[in-house]
């Protein structure tokens, strides 16, 4: 019996269209017991990567696909999400299983790869409104658990020794965002000119290399479906070996966010964090380092600084793809407000860690 479609899909949208029949043909070759019939939808949301569900009479899948058009430089890397989830599957952390990777674009017109769909909640609203304060408090707790099992994988045992350049993670991903941003700008922001000069320049010397997903927010955890404890991991596009407090103070980026002109998602600013149970930002990150074996982590507004310095650049670029014609989200051009106001806080926090204006 054909499963229900899934909340959050919808038909595939046309500028992202391709010819079933011929994918369907390719997963009957190439995935073990894939069966049809199959229908295809567009889950709503992302501004990367168009994703599908495939829903056929005994299992759904996703696919995952680059988008069509003109590509920034390094973006959309979708088979190397397929490799770290494919290595991933082997070390018992909660990833969805990967079938298969194709490179061949005669069959949707770029690169894809599939793997299981997972049931599974995800809450995109930062409050998880729909649990209770009790299970609030162990929502946040398995997925500060998640992410510091992440860093103690050994990377290399898992195969991904050369999934990224060993050591100057900050320098290298301060370098990359600070090219995209430049390639994508279309108003100029003094602040963002000031961190691109100020960055590389202060970047604590304490470095380190491990697994890191590089997007671990709650938009792309997965939740049981019934249970406050995390299923799975998703996007796992900007994943690579880096830094492991980029990561995590990546993850806290939802406590030190400024506020955004005719935002309405609540911000952690603004409410009670004790009454709704979720933790202060400076007990989630210490209990972190507690599970991680590692020290309290010092100059934390330069790690903050950076993020925010990332996110900013990373808007910029889905503005730059709704100029150029290829964004995943008919509402991508709404971000344009969020970059001056993140770019103004990252300088704040520049300044905390000792940049002179």
């Amino acid at each position: 019996m054909t499963q229900e479609m899934p909340e959050g899909t919808v038909p595939v949208l046309p500028v992202h269209k391709f010819d079933e029949g011929r994918l369907f043909e390719y997963l009957s070759d190439c995935v073990e017991g894939f069966e049809g019939p199959m229908t295809v939808r567009q889950f709503e949301g992302g501004q990367s990567n168009p994703t599908y569900m495939l829903v056929t009479p005994n299992q759904s899948y996703v696919l995952r696909r680059k988008p069509p058009g003109k590509l920034l430089p390094s973006a959309h890397a979708v088979d190397r999400e397929f490799r770290v989830i494919s290595a991933l599957n082997q070390a018992d952390f909660p990833v969805p299983r990967a079938h298969v990777l194709c490179e061949d674009e005669s069959v949707t017109g770029t690169m894809f790869f599939v793997m299981d769909h997972i049931e599974g909640r995800v809450f995109w609203d930062g409050i998880m409104e729909e649990l209770s304060r009790e299970e609030r408090v162990q929502a946040f707790d398995s997925m500060n658990a998640t992410i510091a099992k992440l860093h103690s994988l050994d990377h290399v045992a898992l195969g991904l020794e050369d999934f990224g350049r060993p050591g100057n993670y900050f320098a290298r991903q301060i370098s990359r965002w600070s090219k995209q941003y430049v390639a994508s700008e279309t108003a100029k922001i003094d602040e963002m000119d000031r961190l691109i000069d100020w960055l590389p320049q202060n970047i604590p010397g304490n470095d380190e290399t491990c697994l890191i997903h590089g997007d671990y927010a709650l938009h792309n955890i997965m939740f049981h479906p019934t249970e406050p404890r995390v299923v799975a991991v998703l996007d796992w596009e900007l994943s690579t070996t880096g830094h492991p407090l980029g990561d995590i103070t990546y993850n806290t980026q939802a406590w030190y966010l400024p506020r955004i002109p005719n935002e309405t998602r609540p911000n952690y600013s603004t409410v009670d964090l004790e009454a709704l149970g979720i933790p202060k930002f400076e007990d989630y990150i210490a209990r972190y380092c507690e599970r991680a074996g590692r020290p309290p982590i010092e100059n934390v507004a330069f790690y903050k600084c950076y993020n925010l310095f990332r996110t900013a650049a990373i808007a910029q670029g889905i503005i730059g793809r709704v100029r150029d014609g290829t964004a995943n989200n008919p509402k991508a051009l709404e971000l344009k407000d969020r970059i001056r106001p993140l770019a103004v806080e990252a300088w704040r926090q520049a300044e905390i860690a000792g940049a002179s204006s």
